[in-house]
């Protein structure tokens, strides 16, 4: 996944934002966040936007930091509890972060903890090792490991929770596919093939469809979670590490594009358009709400608010 993070939560100007009419040009506006910015989320709910830096803590609105235990190398955000979960791979630790950046809690998670996602209601979080195939399950409520799970593979660099179908999607490099870890019975159920080397993870709801942004090849995995089969490629500009979807309207995202953004048609499956922004972007994420695409850019350490794209 990605390097040194810390959390950024933009509040300022973003529950105004809305998508203009198909056709209208990009406005792209740039906001100062920490060095090295690489992995971004949002919680659509609040409109809070959360951004990695390379400084090793966590910044509440550009006020003051928190440390997260480590060097951080994932985050994901609980819409419902508000509450931020902070992978720290050498550390092997999830810091946990209530909404306004108080600490919580450190939970040790095992040696190389690299990425994590949230089960809001089954009050848990997988923690995937970077190192080994191994998944800490973090109960969220006492804030400790619940359980810890052997998987295949040789360390994970991506993780999505299907909450609905009670599945998680795991993205392993090594091995070139996608594992599948049935949330019920905690057992890994299905092995994916898909690109050269996955990494960012990113789910249509609806359609049940998986987005895999391969980082070694040029070229988007769309797998149907039905199946559990890869049933398509979508060739792109160039690899992505990154990817997201905006569910309502089925609109992809992804860091492939030509030093910039690339948009994919999720019904169609074809590239809409792309947008160059002299930066190969690190992290991708979609305010649900608004429809604003929001892009690290980790040369210049900022974040990149991307309106009607």
């Amino acid at each position: 996944m990605f390097g040194r993070r810390t959390l950024f939560t933009l509040i300022a100007g973003l529950g105004a934002l809305t998508v203009a009419p198909a056709g209208a040009a990009p406005r792209v506006t740039a906001v100062r966040v920490g060095r090295e910015p690489g992995a971004v989320a949002v919680n659509s709910a609040t409109g809070s936007v959360y951004v990695g830096s390379g400084d090793g803590t966590v910044c509440l609105a550009g006020a003051r930091s928190v440390a997260v235990g480590g060097e951080p190398t994932d985050l994901a955000v609980d819409e419902t509890s508000g509450r931020v979960y902070v992978a720290a791979r050498t550390a092997g630790t999830l810091t946990v972060l209530d909404a306004d950046g108080t600490l919580r809690s450190v939970v040790p998670c095992g040696p190389g903890a690299a990425v994590v996602d949230v089960d809001s209601a089954g009050n848990r979080a997988y923690v995937g090792s970077g190192l080994g195939a191994g998944v800490a399950v973090v109960d969220t409520v006492a804030c400790v490991v619940a359980e810890q799970l052997g998987g295949p593979g040789q360390g994970f660099g991506g993780v999505r929770v299907d909450e609905a179908r009670q599945l998680a999607y795991f993205a392993s490099a090594h091995t070139d596919s996608v594992e599948v870890l049935d949330l019920t019975s905690g057992e890994f159920v299905s092995t994916i093939p898909v690109g050269r080397a996955p990494a960012g993870l990113a789910l249509h709801e609806a359609s049940n469809t998986l987005y895999v942004a391969n980082s070694a090849i040029h070229h988007l995995s769309v797998v149907d979670g039905a199946t559990r089969a890869e049933r398509t490629t979508i060739l792109l500009p160039s690899e992505a590490s990154s990817v997201a979807v905006h569910q309502a309207s089925h609109t992809v995202y992804a860091n492939g594009g030509p030093d910039g953004l690339v948009r994919i048609d999720g019904t169609t499956g074809s590239v809409t358009g792309t947008l160059p922004l002299g930066v190969n972007p690190g992290g991708v994420a979609v305010d649900q709400r608004t429809g604003t695409v929001l892009v690290t850019d980790p040369l210049h350490d900022q974040l990149l608010l991307v309106r009607e794209f």
